[in-house]
Order: structure tokens, then sequence, then C-alpha cells
């Protein structure tokens, strides 16, 4: 039996994916292409118009998988609508004359390890319990050591000394992924760049710019869908805050809903759905801590986002902080992004100057 295995594309992650995809299946996978402006023409081109910014990626990195030859779809997700999109998606590519394998390991709107193992267990009987731990394992611990390696670049990236070289650090570091792993070397290559990242001169100055990124979960880990907005904001200078990783999404985020609704009681009641509560949570948050601004960023027509937009605007006049809010679609200009953003910064800088 041999497949030729995609899966949809977001952000670095890809690398863990694929990993747990190609040892588990002991099949060829088709990575897709990075994501560029082609990915979501595609994708918009036979969505739904008022369908969300994800479900138009996703549709793209999938004709764009199966044009180089995958004939097998793995989707996972959910907490939102994104759960319930995989039929709707391959009707659609079956209607565009596509053949191709659909699995869908979502159950209850949620990923289900449990069917996971059981397809991988009919496509490689070799497989038993302990080996697809044991690649879970890797997966859910290069995930780990991505997101704790990516949060001191994302607070420091704005003061580097020398152009790029934060950059040029995580390249070598996503690099040293690939290839053969195992909790041993993972962890050698977690302090190994810990140390190089921290070695990298910065000038940060001790009255410095900090913003806060909220938002909708895709939105935030595919840097293709937001322009980037992360190093747009620390090329000005600024230390950007973000919460939202694989991470929290994996091992965190569903055990921490009746802690959010405690800290957030003067706000909200009920969970507003996927990550909206942690939008108004968050924001709070960082509004105590004396941050300078904050980013909100969604997909176009994403609901519990919608929710949570006036709520954080009773957060920004009871805390008198700045929030900026972006709503991403296919049609969005880097431009436009870019001038909303100079606005914000001369604000908070005139903001913090008053002060």
């Amino acid at each position: 039996m041999n497949k030729k295995i995609t899966f949809p594309h977001i952000g670095n992650y890809y690398i863990p994916i694929s990993y747990l995809i190609s040892k588990a299946t002991r099949q060829e996978v088709i990575v897709p292409p990075p994501i560029t402006k082609k990915t979501i023409n595609l994708g918009s081109k036979y969505s739904p118009d008022y369908v969300c910014v994800p479900f138009k990626y996703n549709l793209g990195n999938f004709i764009e998988s199966l044009e180089l030859g995958a004939d097998t779809i793995f989707q996972a997700g959910g907490g939102c609508r994104y759960g319930y999109y995989a039929e709707l998606q391959e009707q659609i590519l079956k209607d565009l004359g596509y053949h191709f394998e659909f699995v869908n390991f979502i159950k209850n709107n949620h990923v289900s390890l449990i069917n996971i193992y059981k397809y991988v267990k009919k496509i490689n009987p070799k497989i038993n319990i302990i080996t697809y731990s044991y690649y879970l394992f890797n997966t859910f611990l290069m995930i780990i050591i991505m997101d704790k390696l990516g949060k001191y670049p994302r607070e420091n990236m704005g003061f580097e000394v020398n152009k790029d070289s934060f950059i040029n650090i995580e390249k070598d570091f996503l690099n040293s992924l690939k290839g053969h792993i195992n909790p041993l070397k993972l962890i050698k290559i977690y302090f190994k760049y810990k140390k190089r990242y921290r070695k990298c001169p910065i000038n940060k100055p001790q009255d410095h710019l900090k913003i806060g990124i909220v938002g909708e979960l895709y939105s935030i880990m595919e840097p293709y869908t937001s322009s980037n907005i992360e190093r747009k904001l620390a090329s000005r200078g600024i230390e950007v805050k973000r919460f939202t990783t694989f991470t929290y999404l994996l091992l965190i985020k569903q055990f921490n809903l009746k802690r959010l609704l405690r800290k957030g009681k003067k706000y909200l009641k009920y969970h507003l759905g996927a990550d909206a509560t942690e939008s108004v949570v968050l924001s709070q948050e960082l509004a105590k801590k004396g941050f300078d601004g904050i980013v909100h960023i969604k997909s176009f027509g994403c609901t519990p986002e919608i929710s949570a937009m006036p709520i954080m605007a009773e957060v920004s006049k009871d805390y008198h902080i700045p929030i900026i809010y972006f709503s991403f679609d296919s049609n969005d200009s880097e431009v436009a992004v870019e001038t909303r953003i100079e606005a914000f910064y001369d604000m908070i800088v005139a903001k913090k100057e008053q002060k």
C-alpha cells in the first residue's frame, strides 16, 4: 500500500506534522508548498464567498499538493466551524475532478489521537501503540521546543544589532529538526539554539515599547495570512508578546478555560468559543502588565472573535490601552496593513511620551 499523504500548512509546524506522518505511516509525505498569493487565490476561487480564511488557505494547500501528486489528505482541527469544514472541502475537490482519499481525524470538533492511531494501523500494520506513542512524544517535544525557543526572538528581534541575525539562527534551528530525531537529540538542539539566541547581540532600551498579539489561532500562527505582522512590529523596535502556540492549543487550552473565566469575570460569564475568551482575558492581563498596545487579528468572518471585539473595546476603555483590530481576507493589501501599523505605532509612541 503506497500512499502520498498531505495536510494543511500552518507556519513552521509542518516540520513536526510531517515527521509524525512519515514515521507513523511509513508512507511518502508531500508537504504543501509555503503559502503564497497563489495558495489563497486557488482556495478563494473554489470556496464559498463568506467562509473564513483558514478554509480558503487549506483548500489552496490541498489543490497545490494534489497537483504535486498527493493521493491522501489528512485533516485535523476544531474548536469552531473549522471542525466542520472537512466534508465540504472534500466535496469541492472531488467536484474539481481530483481523485484522493480524504481522512478526517476530527471527533466531537476536536482532534482524536485514537482515530489517528486506528488509521495509521490500517496502512502500517507493523506499528504498535508503544511505537506510535514514541513518535507522538517526539512530535510534542519538537513542538514544545519550537514554541519555547520562538518566544525569545519574538521579544528581542526588534533590537538586534546585526540585521537578520535572529532569522538566520531560526533557519539553522529549523533545518536541525529535519532528519533523524530522538528525545536526546531534541534536548541537545534546544540548549544549543537557546544559547545561540541569547548570544545574539541586542540593544534593548529599558523603556522599550511592548505590544501583545491576541486573536484567532490560524491568523496568529501562519505568518503569511497576517502579512507577517509580528516582524513588521519588531522592525519598529517593539517587543512582541503572543500566547497562542501549538503547545498551548494541544496541551494547555482545554485545562485553562475555567481559570480564564475566573480571571475575566468582570467581562465574561460564559465561554465565547474558539479563541475569543482568550482574546478578552489576555487583553485584560496585558493591560495590567503595562503593555503599550494590543493587536487583535482574525480571519474575515470569524464569529467568535467578532463576539470578543466589543468586549475588548470595554477593556481598552477601562485600562486606557489602545487596541487595533485586523480582519484578514484573500484581498488584503500588505501596504494597507503597513500603513495601519505605522499609524498605530505613532499613536502609542505619542501616548508613551505623554506619560
